[in-house]
């Protein structure tokens, strides 16, 4: 909208489909590092990105350290147990 272009004439400078820049514009789907260079190109825009470490805050996994402490051994353990089956889960998922 900012390059006054329709979808239509857009994906024509980008040499790409209309319908790619209709799928991008919705949401349906997210495009390529190349294929947004091409878009912004096309729209005579520029890209520039840049990598920054993230701050890291307080992290609220030490929320539940009170609750562990109250625990006995038997049920720390069970507790591992736990956490391990569904790190197991999660990774065979990925797989």
């Amino acid at each position: 909208m900012r390059a006054g272009l329709s979808q239509r004439a857009l994906a024509r400078r980008a040499r790409t489909a209309q319908s790619v820049v209709a799928r991008i514009e919705s949401g349906e789907t997210s495009p390529s590092w190349a294929t947004l260079r091409d878009l912004l190109r096309a729209a005579e825009f520029e890209l520039h990105a840049e990598l920054r470490p993230m701050t890291r805050g307080r992290t609220h996994m030490l929320d539940d350290v009170p609750r562990i402490l109250r625990l006995t051994p038997e049920q720390r353990l069970v507790e591992l147990r736990n956490a391990a089956r569904l790190l197991a889960n999660a990774r065979s998922r990925d797989a």
